[in-house]
C-alpha cells in the first residue's frame, strides 16, 4: 500500500503545483490574488463550491454519523442541502446585484457599505471568526485521526495537523483563490470517484443492499426510523438543521464570496442545480459505509471505525486512494475558509493596497496558528461539531437579507442578528442552557429571527412606501 500512497501522492502534488504556479503567474493584482479576476465559469464554480461544501467532513463525519444516528442523517444532510440549492437561486441573483452596486471586497466590508457602519462589518468578522475556526480545526482533527490510526507507528497526531497548514499556506499565499479553485477541482473529482469506490466496497462485504438492512435491522432497529437510537433527530433538530445548512451561502464568506466572483448569473444557476446532484451522488455512499460500521463496528472508538472501514477493509488501491483523498479534502476545505477568514479582515481595512495585503496575508498565518491550537481541543463527534459551526455563523442572516433587499435597510437588524449570535455562542459555551422553555436553543433563536427580523423589515418598507 506504501508504494500506491506515494504514487497517489506525487500525482496529486503534482497537479497542486501546476495549479499553483499557473495562477502564480495571472496574479498581477490584489484583486486578482483575492478574487480570482471575478471570471470562475460554470463547471470551475460547481466543482469549487462542492468541495468546500463537502470535505473531510464528507469522508469522516457523515459515515460515522450515519453509524451512530441511523438513517435519519439522510434528512438531515440530503434534503437540507436540496433546499439550500433552491435559495441559491434567489440569493446568487440579489448577491450579484448588491456586490455590483457598492463594489465587492468581501462580505463584512459590503456589509459594512451597506449599513453605513462598521458594525456591521464587524459582527460578520466576529461570527466567521469565532465558529469557521473550530469548523477548520474538525477537518484538520479528522484528518490526523485517520492518518494516527492508520500508521500507529509513525509520527503524533499533532505533526500531521502541522504539515497540512504549512501546506495550505504555502498554497495560498503563491497561488491565491484561484489556486484553490484548481485545487478545489481536483479534490471534488476525487471526493466522488473514491467515497462511491469504498461505499460499493462496503455495500458488497455486507452481502449487498437487501442483507445490509436485514443485518441493521437484527443488531439495532433504531437506525432505521426516526428519532434514531440516540432520539437526536427530532422535528425541531431537523427544521432548525434544515434553516442552518439553508443559510451556509449567506452565512459563510467561502460560499458568499464563490458566488459573487462566478463570471454570470447563469453561471451561478448552472452551479446551483450541479451542487444540489452532486450532494446526492456523495451523501448515498456515505450511507453505506456507515450501516456497514453500525454492523462490524458499532461500538468502537471513530478513529478505529474510520481506520477499518476506509483503510484496513479495503485493497491496497483503494485504501491509499483513500487516504490521499482524505489529505485533499481537508487540504481543500481548510484553504477555502482560511483564505475566507484573510480576505474578510482584508475588506474591513484601509490604507495602501500593499500594506493592506501584506496584513492580509500576515493574517492567514495567524488564523493557521490559531487554527493549529483548536485542533488539539476538538472531540471526535466531527458530524455535530460541524453543525454548530454551520448553526452559529447562521446568526448573522438577517444583516446579509436585510442588505439585499433593501438600498437603506435597518440597523435594528444588527441588533437582532447580535443578539442571537451571542447568545447562541454563550450556549455552545455552556454559559447559557442548550434549551430554552422546552425548546432547543437553535430553533428558540430561528423563531425569535423571524418574528423580529419580519416585523423590522416590514415597518422599514411600510416607511419607505410613505415617503
Amino acid at each position: 500500500m506504501t508504494l500506491w500512497i506515494i504514487v497517489f501522492f506525487v500525482i496529486f502534488f503534482g497537479l497542486l503545483v501546476l495549479a499553483s504556479f499557473k495562477s502564480f503567474k495571472k496574479n498581477r493584482s490584489s484583486e486578482e490574488f483575492l478574487f480570482a479576476g471575478s471570471n470562475i465559469g460554470a463547471v470551475l464554480g460547481f466543482l469549487t463550491f462542492a468541495a468546500a461544501l463537502f470535505s473531510a467532513f464528507t469522508f469522516m463525519g457523515m459515515p460515522d454519523f450515519f453509524r451512530n444516528q441511523g438513517l435519519g442523517a439522510w434528512i438531515f444532510l440530503a434534503f437540507s442541502d436540496g433546499l439550500m440549492v433552491f435559495f441559491i437561486l434567489w440569493f446568487g441573483f440579489r448577491l450579484r446585484k448588491r456586490a455590483k452596486q457598492t463594489g465587492y471586497s468581501g462580505v463584512a466590508g459590503m456589509m459594512t457599505k451597506c449599513y453605513d457602519t462598521r458594525w456591521a462589518g464587524y459582527l460578520l468578522f466576529l461570527s466567521s471568526f469565532l465558529f469557521l475556526i473550530p469548523y477548520v480545526a474538525i477537518q484538520i482533527r479528522g484528518i490526523s485521526i485517520f492518518l494516527d490510526a492508520a500508521f500507529p507507528y509513525g509520527v503524533p497526531s499533532w505533526t500531521w495537523s502541522v504539515g497540512i497548514v504549512v501546506i495550505m499556506l504555502l498554497y495560498a499565499e503563491i497561488g491565491g483563490l484561484k489556486a484553490i479553485v484548481f485545487s478545489d477541482a481536483i479534490q471534488g473529482l476525487l471526493l466522488l470517484v473514491v467515497i462511491w469506490i469504498i461505499g460499493v466496497s462496503c455495500l458488497d462485504m455486507a452481502g449487498g443492499m437487501k442483507a445490509m438492512f436485514a443485518e441493521v435491522e437484527r443488531v439495532k432497529p433504531s437506525l432505521l426510523s426516526l428519532p434514531g437510537p440516540n432520539n437526536l433527530f427530532t422535528p425541531q433538530f431537523l427544521v432548525a438543521s434544515a434553516i442552518a445548512i439553508v443559510l451556509i451561502p449567506v452565512s459563510q464568506p467561502q460560499f458568499t464570496t464563490r458566488l459573487v466572483v462566478m463570471k454570470s448569473l447563469k453561471s451561478v444557476h448552472i452551479m446551483a442545480f450541479a451542487v444540489g446532484f452532486f450532494a446526492i451522488l456523495v451523501i448515498l455512499p456515505t450511507a453505506f459505509i456507515g450501516l456497514y460500521g453500525a454492523i462490524n463496528y458499532a461500538d468502537v472508538p471513530t478513529s478505529e471505525y474510520l481506520s477499518s472501514a476506509l483503510l484496513f477493509d479495503q485493497a491496497n488501491p483503494v485504501a491509499a486512494l483513500a487516504v490521499v483523498g482524505l489529505f485533499a479534502a481537508c487540504l481543500s476545505t481548510t484553504n477555502a475558509q482560511i483564505f475566507a477568514l484573510g480576505t474578510e479582515l482584508r475588506s474591513l481595512l484601509s490604507g495602501e493596497d500593499k500594506k493592506v495585503m501584506r496584513a492580509t496575508k500576515l493574517s492567514l498565518l495567524v488564523f493557521s496558528v490559531i487554527v493549529l491550537v483548536f485542533t488539539q481541543l476538538m472531540g471526535d463527534q466531527l458530524a455535530l461539531l460541524a453543525r454548530v459551526s454551520f448553526t452559529g455563523t447562521s446568526m448573522i442572516a438577517p444583516i446579509v437579507i436585510g442588505a439585499l433587499i433593501f438600498k437603506n435597510p435597518p440597523k435594528l437588524l444588527i441588533i437582532t442578528s447580535a443578539i442571537s449570535f451571542f447568545i447562541m455562542l454563550l450556549s455552545v459555551t455552556g454559559v447559557l442552557p442548550a434549551q430554552f422553555s422546552g425548546m432547543r436553543m437553535d430553533f428558540s433563536l430561528y423563531i425569535f429571527q423571524a418574528v423580529t427580523a419580519t416585523a423590522i423589515m416590514w415597518a422599514h418598507h411600510s416607511k419607505e412606501k410613505s415617503n
